[in-house]
């Protein structure tokens, strides 16, 4: 059993660990045990189940305690009448419980409910863990692959080659499970053994553990053995990538045509019960509820809008998961207000905490106007998202040009060190030659600092790596630190400067190929989030200005036996305002859905405030508000 090291065990820690750190020997944590070794947690399998078991009896508590307070204030009263009907000791010559015993009693068996499930919580967490890591291998390790394959070129050693793939951040949870090969060989002295225990430790069964495998029986037949098995496992390793793709598109398909039906549903469900509130008095009957006095139709009606977010969200979370990683930009703010006001304009990240004080501004002016609270929320967000969305997708389109200009600054180069030339000539050629467009002063950059030179030995390689880090950081794409972070460390290692670029030229133009294909794939799905979102208005419009209207002209028209409706049955502009809210709703999901499948969560604020300003327009401009 392991015990608790000083270097993460609090005091509290080692109390729980004395406590229960014994059920970790237990049969029925095996499999937890083997979860465990699939994650990346930085405590022990004991510390951890210690906690877990902690936490069970923190639950079990809270969920008895309140039952145990109530029997004993209830004190030694006789049964009530339900429960000697589900208890019928008294007619057998048995006592018959009070009612603190029986109350006391549930309260405590719902309290060890609780802490057994919080237990198999705990076993629940690691194997969401394992699977998430799992996932992320199987999303890197392709890459990885391929860079240990340009690396195999040159001459570093196995560790070496392995210890450039760990320090490489785009390979996710690859990385990092190459990071723990190279500490479990640094402690047995053996980078087999390490490559052993990872690989039978390691979530991803199927594609990480006989990669690790068999890179270490090819490592011990010879140099030109592991560049084959490197060069094919790549290959079979971009097939299978290819498959998931296409599998990822099918699924994308399928949720796209469940979205707009799911879309479409709740607006037809709030007009239906418009229309069965004229033949159904009773769904308009008060209901109480702890939020106060409301009607069935009302409950109804504001639950379906808050389906539609909850769809609307789920959708752009399920569609976000099915992108590559290497597809979706992460923008990072710069320290400081000043720094965040001066890039607000072409950094999205710095516009969302910018945009903020503009939109609160709006939702106080339309309060003090006298909006309603819905429409001061929507036209707020619109405030709020319409100028983050369309800085973010300038800078989206920015990013896009820069990698087209990239592909082509690969192949210029390639062409020049293929005739000889040093990688830092054929960077100023270049770089003096060549009209990059958006990406020219980055490249001008590059030129400049591959420049600095040692006196004694020319190119340094320490100047090298920091001139591509700095190339790779400015330039800020996914396409820049996948393939020019390749250069990095094949050049270093020793790898024939043709080999490596012509490595690099495949790579740059399969991957700039996917992004195109994926984005053009994608589109069609901007399209089905506005047509969907475009559909539910016009039904919405034609409802409220025909059926809606025609309900007003029959209560006006009074028959043999009083009017045909009664006016007091339907209040048409309230109708009108809920039908306007479900519709807002399905505008929001809508444009989640749209822009997250376009380019991520920026352009998904662009596209929902932009469809909660033209539902807002089309609702004033025809009457309906």
């Amino acid at each position: 059993m392991e015990s608790p090291s000083t270097g993460y065990a609090s005091s509290f820690d080692r109390v729980l660990y004395a406590l229960f750190a014994r059920h970790a020997d237990d049969s029925r944590h095996v499999r937890d045990r083997k979860r465990y070794r699939g994650t990346d947690l930085r405590l022990s399998f004991d510390v951890y189940l210690a906690r877990v078991y902690g936490l069970s009896w923190v639950v079990a508590v809270a969920v008895a305690l309140p039952a145990v307070v109530v029997a004993a204030t209830l004190g030694a009263r006789p049964p009530l009448p339900a429960v000697g009907d589900v208890l019928p000791l008294a007619g057998v010559g048995l006592p018959t419980p009070s009612t603190t015993v029986v109350v006391a009693a549930a309260g405590v068996a719902v309290g060890g409910l609780a802490k057994a499930a919080t237990v198999r919580l705990g076993g629940g967490y690691l194997r969401w863990l394992a699977t998430a890591r799992r996932n992320d291998i199987e999303r890197t390790l392709p890459g990885a692959v391929r860079y240990l394959h340009v690396l195999s070129s040159g001459s570093d050693g196995h560790r070496r080659m392995l210890r450039k793939v760990a320090a490489t951040d785009p390979y996710g949870e690859t990385a990092v499970s190459i990071r723990k090969v190279l500490n479990t060989a640094a402690l047995t002295g053996s980078l087999h053994e390490g490559l052993r225990r990872i690989a039978r430790d390691t979530p991803s069964r199927e594609l990480l553990a006989p990669f690790l495998l068999k890179f270490s029986e090819h490592a011990q037949q010879g140099e030109a053995e592991l560049a084959n098995y490197l060069r094919m496992e790549s290959r079979m390793l971009a097939h299978r990538q290819d498959r998931a793709r296409q599998r990822a598109a099918g699924l994308l398909e399928l949720l796209s045509e469940v979205f707009m039906v799911l879309l479409v549903l709740p607006t037809l469900l709030v007009i239906v019960l418009t229309v069965l509130a004229i033949i159904s008095p009773a769904l308009s009957e008060p209901v109480a509820t702890p939020l106060g006095t409301t009607t069935a139709r009302a409950i109804v009606v504001y639950a379906s809008a808050l389906f539609v977010l909850g769809l609307g969200l789920g959708a752009s979370i399920v569609v976000g998961g099915l992108r590559p990683p290497g597809q979706t930009i992460e923008y990072d703010r710069p320290p400081g207000a000043l720094a965040t006001l001066a890039t607000a304009g072409k950094n999205p990240a710095s516009a969302a905490v910018v945009a903020l004080f503009p939109a609160l501004t709006v939702a106080a002016a339309l309060d003090a106007m006298g909006y309603p609270i819905a429409d001061v929320a929507l036209l707020s967000y619109a405030a709020y998202a319409l100028p983050v969305g369309v800085v973010g997708i300038r800078r989206a389109r920015l990013d896009d040009a820069k990698d087209r200009e990239i592909k082509d600054f690969i192949h210029a180069v390639s062409g020049h060190v293929n005739l000889g030339r040093p990688f830092p000539r054929a960077v100023e050629l270049v770089a003096r030659d060549v009209d990059f467009g958006p990406l020219d002063p980055d490249v001008a950059d590059l030129a400049l600092n591959l420049g600095f030179t040692s006196p004694e030995t020319g190119l340094d390689e320490n100047v090298r790596t920091a001139a591509l880090e700095r190339f790779v950081e400015t330039v800020g794409t996914p396409l820049a630190e996948q393939t020019v972070g390749l250069v990095t460390g094949a050049l270093d290692s020793g790898s024939d400067a043709g080999t490596v670029f012509d490595t690099l030229q495949t790579e740059i133009g399969r991957l700039y190929h996917e992004k195109r294909q994926l984005r053009a794939k994608l589109l069609a799905y901007v399209a089905v989030g506005w047509t969907t979102a475009l559909l539910v208005v016009g039904i919405a419009v034609a409802v409220g200005l025909h059926v809606f209207d025609g309900f007003e002209q029959l209560a006006s028209i009074r028959g043999t036996s009083g009017y045909v409706i009664e006016g007091s049955a339907i209040d048409l502009n309230r109708e009108r305002y809920r039908l306007y809210v479900v519709t807002q709703t399905t505008m929001l999901a809508s444009g989640w859905f749209a822009g997250t499948a376009s380019r991520g969560r920026y352009e998904a604020l662009l596209h929902s405030g932009a469809l909660v300003v033209v539902c807002h327009a089309v609702f004033t401009t025809t009457g309906m508000l």
